[in-house]
Protein backbone atom coordinates (compact mmCIF):
# COMPACT_ATOMS: atom_id res chain seq x y z
CA UNK A 1 0.00 0.00 0.00
CA UNK A 2 0.96 3.41 -0.98
CA UNK A 3 0.55 7.06 0.19
CA UNK A 4 -0.55 9.38 -2.90
CA UNK A 5 0.42 13.00 -2.90
CA UNK A 6 -1.63 14.71 -4.64
CA UNK A 7 -2.78 18.32 -6.54
CA UNK A 8 -5.24 19.65 -8.52
CA UNK A 9 -3.65 18.17 -11.74
CA UNK A 10 -2.78 14.84 -10.44
CA UNK A 11 -4.58 11.93 -11.51
CA UNK A 12 -5.79 9.52 -8.24
CA UNK A 13 -5.13 6.17 -9.09
CA UNK A 14 -6.42 3.08 -6.26
CA UNK A 15 -9.86 4.05 -8.48
CA UNK A 16 -10.71 7.55 -7.24
CA UNK A 17 -12.08 8.78 -10.14
CA UNK A 18 -12.59 12.45 -10.19
CA UNK A 19 -15.15 14.84 -11.52
CA UNK A 20 -13.76 17.05 -14.52
CA UNK A 21 -15.27 20.12 -12.72
CA UNK A 22 -13.26 19.70 -9.31
CA UNK A 23 -10.18 21.97 -9.72
CA UNK A 24 -13.01 24.26 -10.14
CA UNK A 25 -12.80 26.71 -6.97
CA UNK A 26 -14.98 29.75 -5.60
CA UNK A 27 -14.08 33.15 -3.66
CA UNK A 28 -12.55 31.85 -0.26
CA UNK A 29 -14.78 33.19 1.63
CA UNK A 30 -18.50 32.51 -0.22
CA UNK A 31 -16.63 28.57 -0.42
CA UNK A 32 -16.48 28.58 3.65
CA UNK A 33 -20.16 30.83 4.11
CA UNK A 34 -21.76 28.14 2.08
CA UNK A 35 -19.33 25.03 3.84
CA UNK A 36 -20.69 26.68 7.07
CA UNK A 37 -24.56 26.52 6.02
CA UNK A 38 -24.21 23.29 4.92
CA UNK A 39 -22.52 21.91 8.21
CA UNK A 40 -25.87 23.87 9.99
CA UNK A 41 -27.73 21.79 8.45
CA UNK A 42 -26.98 18.37 8.30
CA UNK A 43 -26.01 19.13 12.45
CA UNK A 44 -29.99 19.85 12.82
CA UNK A 45 -32.38 18.45 15.45
CA UNK A 46 -35.02 16.48 13.10
CA UNK A 47 -38.25 14.95 15.11
CA UNK A 48 -40.37 14.55 12.04
CA UNK A 49 -41.23 10.91 10.26
CA UNK A 50 -40.23 11.73 6.67
CA UNK A 51 -40.12 8.21 5.76
CA UNK A 52 -42.84 5.83 3.75
CA UNK A 53 -46.70 6.28 5.40
CA UNK A 54 -47.96 3.45 2.52
CA UNK A 55 -47.54 -0.13 1.96
CA UNK A 56 -48.41 -3.91 2.25
CA UNK A 57 -49.64 -5.37 4.97
CA UNK A 58 -46.79 -7.83 6.62
CA UNK A 59 -46.39 -10.86 5.09
CA UNK A 60 -47.08 -14.25 7.18
CA UNK A 61 -44.13 -15.37 8.69
CA UNK A 62 -41.30 -15.50 6.50
CA UNK A 63 -37.28 -16.78 6.16
CA UNK A 64 -34.93 -14.62 4.96
CA UNK A 65 -31.51 -14.72 5.12
CA UNK A 66 -28.78 -11.91 5.91
CA UNK A 67 -25.73 -11.71 4.61
CA UNK A 68 -23.18 -9.46 6.04
CA UNK A 69 -19.41 -8.72 4.99
CA UNK A 70 -18.20 -8.49 8.22
CA UNK A 71 -19.96 -8.77 11.55
CA UNK A 72 -17.09 -7.07 13.65
CA UNK A 73 -17.65 -3.57 11.48
CA UNK A 74 -20.11 -1.84 13.88
CA UNK A 75 -22.35 -0.46 10.76
CA UNK A 76 -23.00 -4.42 9.39
CA UNK A 77 -23.60 -5.36 13.30
CA UNK A 78 -25.57 -2.39 13.79
CA UNK A 79 -28.31 -2.81 10.72
CA UNK A 80 -28.32 -6.59 11.67
CA UNK A 81 -29.80 -6.23 14.72
CA UNK A 82 -32.43 -3.88 13.69
CA UNK A 83 -33.29 -6.21 10.73
CA UNK A 84 -33.42 -8.72 13.43
CA UNK A 85 -35.62 -6.63 15.97
CA UNK A 86 -38.56 -5.82 13.41
CA UNK A 87 -38.32 -9.36 11.77
CA UNK A 88 -39.35 -10.02 15.08
CA UNK A 89 -41.76 -7.82 14.94
CA UNK A 90 -43.38 -9.17 12.02
CA UNK A 91 -42.98 -12.79 13.16
CA UNK A 92 -40.27 -13.60 10.32
CA UNK A 93 -37.29 -15.83 11.14
CA UNK A 94 -34.11 -14.58 9.91
CA UNK A 95 -30.23 -16.50 9.16
CA UNK A 96 -27.41 -14.68 9.19
CA UNK A 97 -23.86 -15.23 7.35
CA UNK A 98 -21.04 -13.71 8.20
CA UNK A 99 -17.88 -13.77 5.43
CA UNK A 100 -15.74 -12.37 8.13
CA UNK A 101 -13.76 -9.78 6.17
CA UNK A 102 -12.94 -12.04 3.32
CA UNK A 103 -14.50 -11.14 0.25
CA UNK A 104 -13.62 -14.77 -1.97
CA UNK A 105 -16.73 -15.95 0.62
CA UNK A 106 -19.24 -13.75 -0.90
CA UNK A 107 -19.82 -15.86 -3.53
CA UNK A 108 -20.12 -18.65 -0.85
CA UNK A 109 -22.58 -17.04 1.37
CA UNK A 110 -24.80 -16.15 -1.40
CA UNK A 111 -24.87 -19.97 -2.45
CA UNK A 112 -25.53 -21.04 1.19
CA UNK A 113 -28.42 -18.56 1.35
CA UNK A 114 -29.91 -19.97 -1.74
CA UNK A 115 -29.25 -23.03 -0.26
CA UNK A 116 -31.61 -22.16 2.07
CA UNK A 117 -34.76 -21.11 -0.27
CA UNK A 118 -35.60 -18.10 1.47
CA UNK A 119 -38.32 -15.25 0.83
CA UNK A 120 -35.63 -13.00 0.16
CA UNK A 121 -32.13 -11.99 1.06
CA UNK A 122 -30.28 -8.83 2.39
CA UNK A 123 -26.82 -8.09 1.07
CA UNK A 124 -24.68 -5.85 3.80
CA UNK A 125 -21.70 -4.34 3.38
CA UNK A 126 -21.28 -6.68 -0.15
CA UNK A 127 -21.08 -4.89 -3.83
CA UNK A 128 -23.95 -6.64 -5.54
CA UNK A 129 -22.26 -5.60 -8.66
CA UNK A 130 -19.12 -7.63 -7.45
CA UNK A 131 -22.18 -10.63 -7.50
CA UNK A 132 -23.82 -10.47 -10.68
CA UNK A 133 -23.66 -14.16 -11.42
CA UNK A 134 -25.36 -15.11 -7.94
CA UNK A 135 -27.66 -11.86 -8.68
CA UNK A 136 -28.84 -13.52 -11.96
CA UNK A 137 -29.61 -17.23 -9.79
CA UNK A 138 -31.69 -15.16 -7.10
CA UNK A 139 -33.35 -13.47 -10.10
CA UNK A 140 -33.99 -16.71 -11.88
CA UNK A 141 -35.38 -18.03 -8.64
CA UNK A 142 -37.75 -14.99 -7.97
CA UNK A 143 -35.78 -14.14 -4.58
CA UNK A 144 -35.48 -10.60 -4.23
CA UNK A 145 -32.17 -9.29 -2.89
CA UNK A 146 -32.34 -5.93 -0.73
CA UNK A 147 -28.69 -4.55 0.01
CA UNK A 148 -27.37 -2.16 2.53
CA UNK A 149 -24.40 -0.48 1.56
CA UNK A 150 -24.66 -2.67 -1.72
CA UNK A 151 -24.38 -0.13 -4.16
CA UNK A 152 -23.65 3.40 -4.58
CA UNK A 153 -26.99 4.97 -4.86
CA UNK A 154 -30.54 4.34 -3.36
CA UNK A 155 -32.68 2.50 -5.03
CA UNK A 156 -32.62 -0.12 -7.54
CA UNK A 157 -29.36 -0.90 -8.63
CA UNK A 158 -27.11 -3.44 -9.95
CA UNK A 159 -30.27 -6.20 -9.73
CA UNK A 160 -30.98 -5.48 -5.92
CA UNK A 161 -34.96 -4.81 -5.77
CA UNK A 162 -33.46 -1.62 -3.74
CA UNK A 163 -30.16 -0.27 -1.52
CA UNK A 164 -30.78 1.10 1.27
CA UNK A 165 -28.53 3.76 2.82
CA UNK A 166 -27.63 7.25 3.15
CA UNK A 167 -26.06 8.83 0.00
CA UNK A 168 -22.21 7.96 0.15
CA UNK A 169 -22.04 11.24 -2.08
CA UNK A 170 -23.80 13.39 0.68
CA UNK A 171 -21.27 11.75 3.54
CA UNK A 172 -18.00 12.70 1.90
CA UNK A 173 -19.19 15.83 1.04
CA UNK A 174 -20.49 16.66 5.01
CA UNK A 175 -17.30 15.01 6.47
CA UNK A 176 -15.07 17.40 4.10
CA UNK A 177 -17.01 20.53 4.74
CA UNK A 178 -16.77 19.65 8.51
CA UNK A 179 -12.65 19.48 7.96
CA UNK A 180 -12.93 23.09 6.05
CA UNK A 181 -15.09 24.66 8.52
CA UNK A 182 -13.24 23.31 11.45
CA UNK A 183 -10.18 24.54 9.93
CA UNK A 184 -11.90 27.80 9.02
CA UNK A 185 -10.76 27.51 5.66
CA UNK A 186 -6.80 26.09 5.83
CA UNK A 187 -7.41 22.45 6.34
CA UNK A 188 -4.72 20.17 5.11
CA UNK A 189 -6.03 16.92 4.63
CA UNK A 190 -5.13 13.05 4.60
CA UNK A 191 -7.74 11.18 3.87
CA UNK A 192 -8.06 7.34 4.80
CA UNK A 193 -9.81 5.25 1.71
CA UNK A 194 -10.93 1.75 1.50
CA UNK A 195 -10.25 1.36 -2.55
CA UNK A 196 -11.63 -2.15 -2.31
CA UNK A 197 -15.39 -1.44 -1.68
CA UNK A 198 -17.39 0.88 -4.52
CA UNK A 199 -19.59 2.04 -1.70
CA UNK A 200 -16.38 3.76 0.05
CA UNK A 201 -14.79 4.65 -2.91
CA UNK A 202 -18.04 6.92 -3.54
CA UNK A 203 -17.76 8.65 0.01
CA UNK A 204 -13.78 9.32 -0.72
CA UNK A 205 -14.26 10.37 -4.15
CA UNK A 206 -16.61 13.36 -2.90
CA UNK A 207 -14.00 13.84 0.56
CA UNK A 208 -11.08 14.17 -2.29
CA UNK A 209 -13.36 16.76 -4.56
CA UNK A 210 -14.58 18.96 -2.07
CA UNK A 211 -10.96 19.45 -0.88
CA UNK A 212 -9.85 20.16 -4.01
CA UNK A 213 -12.31 23.09 -4.16
CA UNK A 214 -11.19 24.72 -1.28
CA UNK A 215 -8.90 27.05 -2.33
CA UNK A 216 -6.78 27.77 0.53
CA UNK A 217 -6.95 23.99 1.59
CA UNK A 218 -4.70 21.39 0.75
CA UNK A 219 -5.20 17.98 -0.24
CA UNK A 220 -1.90 16.51 1.12
CA UNK A 221 -2.70 12.43 0.49
CA UNK A 222 -5.03 9.88 0.11
CA UNK A 223 -4.24 6.71 2.34
CA UNK A 224 -5.78 3.54 0.83
CA UNK A 225 -6.35 0.94 3.97
CA UNK A 226 -8.69 -1.66 3.38
CA UNK A 227 -10.82 -1.19 6.36
CA UNK A 228 -10.33 -5.34 7.24
CA UNK A 229 -6.48 -4.05 7.89
CA UNK A 230 -6.82 -0.81 9.83
CA UNK A 231 -5.83 -2.09 13.07
CA UNK A 232 -2.54 -3.65 11.34
CA UNK A 233 -1.83 -0.29 9.57
CA UNK A 234 -2.59 2.79 10.97
CA UNK A 235 -0.20 3.28 13.87
CA UNK A 236 2.44 2.67 11.20
CA UNK A 237 0.71 4.94 8.42
CA UNK A 238 0.48 7.89 11.25
CA UNK A 239 3.99 7.81 11.94
CA UNK A 240 5.25 7.95 8.26
CA UNK A 241 2.90 10.88 8.02
CA UNK A 242 3.85 12.73 11.14
CA UNK A 243 7.04 12.28 9.57
CA UNK A 244 6.60 13.19 5.91
CA UNK A 245 4.03 16.25 6.83
CA UNK A 246 4.26 17.87 10.41
CA UNK A 247 2.77 20.64 10.86
CA UNK A 248 1.23 21.23 7.59
CA UNK A 249 -1.40 18.35 8.94
CA UNK A 250 -4.13 19.54 10.12
CA UNK A 251 -7.28 16.52 9.90
CA UNK A 252 -7.69 12.84 9.14
CA UNK A 253 -10.94 12.37 7.19
CA UNK A 254 -11.57 8.77 7.11
CA UNK A 255 -14.56 7.05 5.10
CA UNK A 256 -15.47 5.29 8.33
CA UNK A 257 -14.99 5.07 12.30
CA UNK A 258 -12.91 2.09 12.15
CA UNK A 259 -9.80 3.85 11.33
CA UNK A 260 -9.93 5.88 14.47
CA UNK A 261 -10.93 2.99 16.59
CA UNK A 262 -7.30 1.25 15.42
CA UNK A 263 -5.36 4.43 16.94
CA UNK A 264 -4.88 3.41 20.70
CA UNK A 265 -1.11 2.91 20.79
CA UNK A 266 0.43 5.30 23.34
CA UNK A 267 2.92 6.29 20.36
CA UNK A 268 -0.15 7.29 17.61
CA UNK A 269 -1.84 8.90 20.41
CA UNK A 270 1.18 11.17 21.59
CA UNK A 271 1.52 11.86 17.50
CA UNK A 272 -1.87 13.03 17.12
CA UNK A 273 -2.37 15.21 20.49
CA UNK A 274 0.78 16.66 19.55
CA UNK A 275 -0.21 17.85 16.24
CA UNK A 276 -3.87 19.18 17.46
CA UNK A 277 -4.85 17.03 14.71
CA UNK A 278 -8.46 16.43 14.05
CA UNK A 279 -10.35 13.16 12.88
CA UNK A 280 -14.01 13.37 11.07
CA UNK A 281 -15.37 9.97 9.69
CA UNK A 282 -17.89 9.87 6.71
CA UNK A 283 -19.83 7.18 8.69
CA UNK A 284 -21.24 5.21 10.28
CA UNK A 285 -21.29 6.25 14.14
CA UNK A 286 -19.66 3.79 16.25
CA UNK A 287 -19.87 3.78 19.81
CA UNK A 288 -16.49 4.38 20.38
CA UNK A 289 -16.86 7.43 18.30
CA UNK A 290 -19.25 8.96 19.93
CA UNK A 291 -16.85 8.72 22.98
CA UNK A 292 -14.24 10.42 21.45
CA UNK A 293 -16.35 13.10 19.92
CA UNK A 294 -18.09 13.60 23.79
CA UNK A 295 -14.81 13.71 25.49
CA UNK A 296 -12.83 15.78 22.72
CA UNK A 297 -10.49 13.62 21.82
CA UNK A 298 -9.06 13.40 18.72
CA UNK A 299 -12.22 13.07 16.62
CA UNK A 300 -14.82 16.25 16.44
CA UNK A 301 -17.37 14.59 14.17
CA UNK A 302 -18.96 11.51 12.15
CA UNK A 303 -21.37 11.27 10.24
CA UNK A 304 -23.36 8.43 11.33
CA UNK A 305 -25.79 6.15 10.00
CA UNK A 306 -29.17 5.02 11.55
CA UNK A 307 -28.89 1.71 11.29
CA UNK A 308 -31.33 0.34 13.69
CA UNK A 309 -33.85 2.44 11.87
CA UNK A 310 -32.75 0.90 8.47
CA UNK A 311 -32.91 -2.52 9.56
CA UNK A 312 -36.37 -2.11 9.65
CA UNK A 313 -36.12 -0.83 6.19
CA UNK A 314 -34.51 -3.47 4.75
CA UNK A 315 -37.58 -5.55 6.29
CA UNK A 316 -40.24 -3.03 5.42
CA UNK A 317 -38.28 -3.16 1.59
CA UNK A 318 -38.28 -6.97 1.22
CA UNK A 319 -41.89 -6.67 2.47
CA UNK A 320 -42.86 -4.51 -0.36
CA UNK A 321 -40.71 -7.11 -2.67
CA UNK A 322 -42.85 -10.38 -1.47
CA UNK A 323 -45.94 -8.62 -2.06
CA UNK A 324 -44.96 -7.17 -5.53
CA UNK A 325 -44.76 -3.67 -4.82
CA UNK A 326 -42.34 -1.22 -6.03
CA UNK A 327 -40.09 0.07 -3.47
CA UNK A 328 -40.70 2.56 -1.10
CA UNK A 329 -37.84 4.74 -2.71
CA UNK A 330 -36.81 6.54 0.93
CA UNK A 331 -33.14 7.76 1.92
CA UNK A 332 -32.27 8.50 4.88
CA UNK A 333 -30.96 11.95 4.75
CA UNK A 334 -27.15 12.96 6.04
CA UNK A 335 -26.85 13.94 9.79
CA UNK A 336 -23.62 15.17 11.40
CA UNK A 337 -23.05 14.61 14.85
CA UNK A 338 -20.93 16.80 16.37
CA UNK A 339 -19.74 17.94 20.36
CA UNK A 340 -22.20 20.46 20.19
CA UNK A 341 -25.22 18.11 19.44
CA UNK A 342 -24.04 14.80 20.58
CA UNK A 343 -26.80 15.05 23.12
CA UNK A 344 -29.98 14.37 21.02
CA UNK A 345 -30.81 11.07 18.78
CA UNK A 346 -29.26 8.43 21.00
CA UNK A 347 -26.15 10.10 21.43
CA UNK A 348 -26.42 9.52 24.94
CA UNK A 349 -26.34 5.64 24.12
CA UNK A 350 -23.48 6.34 21.80
CA UNK A 351 -25.44 5.77 18.69
CA UNK A 352 -27.64 7.37 16.03
CA UNK A 353 -31.17 6.52 16.71
CA UNK A 354 -33.79 9.25 15.33
CA UNK A 355 -36.31 10.70 17.43
CA UNK A 356 -39.07 9.92 15.01
CA UNK A 357 -40.95 7.29 15.88
CA UNK A 358 -39.70 5.09 13.00
CA UNK A 359 -41.09 1.93 14.67
CA UNK A 360 -44.93 2.98 15.28
CA UNK A 361 -44.39 4.25 11.67
CA UNK A 362 -44.11 0.66 10.13
CA UNK A 363 -46.19 -0.96 12.63
CA UNK A 364 -48.75 0.92 11.28
CA UNK A 365 -48.06 0.63 7.47
CA UNK A 366 -47.70 -3.36 8.30
CA UNK A 367 -51.06 -3.16 10.37
CA UNK A 368 -49.42 -5.31 13.63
Amino acid sequence: MKSISLNCAAVLALALTLAGSACAQENPALFLGRANARVARASAFRSNWDGPVSGPKIASKRLIVFIGSDFRNSGVAGVAAGTREAAAMAGWEVATIDCYGVPSRHAEAFSRAMALKPAGIILAGIDAQMQAKEMRAAAGQKIPVVGWHAATKTGPADGLYTNVTTDPKEVGQIAALLGIVESKGKAGVVVFADSSSLYASAKSNEIVDIVRQCQTCSLLGVEDVPLTEAAAQLQQRVAALHQKYGAHWTQLIGINDVYFDALTSPAALAILAGNKLQAISAGDGSRAAYQRIRGKTLQIGTVPEPLNMQGWQLIDELNRAIAGQKPSGYETPAYLVTSQNIAFHGGQQNSFEPSNGYRSEYKKIWKK
